[in-house]
């Protein structure tokens, strides 16, 4: 069992930049991914980037260029760095692992971005 912990939501302004991190409550082992989705209000939950053990990443397009993902092995955590924030990046941010075929979610945190 993994738990996750989010942090790093609030308000910001359109241009303005927010970093997400996530924790999880052990080590993960194998070829583990760590990812950021995201849900707007009467929207589907999308991809927003995620990163495997080994360091490689993926981007949905809609923040390519804009946000970066990255992980801290010895700290158990993921982070997502968010620049040039648009009002369409509102939602709520989850992290999700995904390890030996188990996906663990967490409780997710708010990003509003105003114009």
């Amino acid at each position: 069992q993994v738990q996750l912990v989010e942090s790093g939501g609030g308000l910001v302004q359109a241009g303005g930049s927010l970093r997400l991190s996530c924790v999880a409550s052990r080590k993960l082992f194998g070829n583990n991914t760590m990812a950021w989705y995201r849900q707007a209000p009467g929207k589907q939950r999308e991809l927003a980037a995620v990163i495997t053990s080994s360091g490689i990443t993926n981007y949905a397009d809609s923040v390519k260029g804009r946000f970066t993902i990255s992980r801290d092995n010895a700290k158990n955590t993921v982070y997502l760095q968010m620049n040039s924030l648009k009002p369409e990046d509102t939602a709520v941010y989850y992290c999700r692992v995904e390890e030996y075929g188990t996906s663990y979610w967490g409780q997710g945190t708010q990003v509003t971005v105003s114009s």
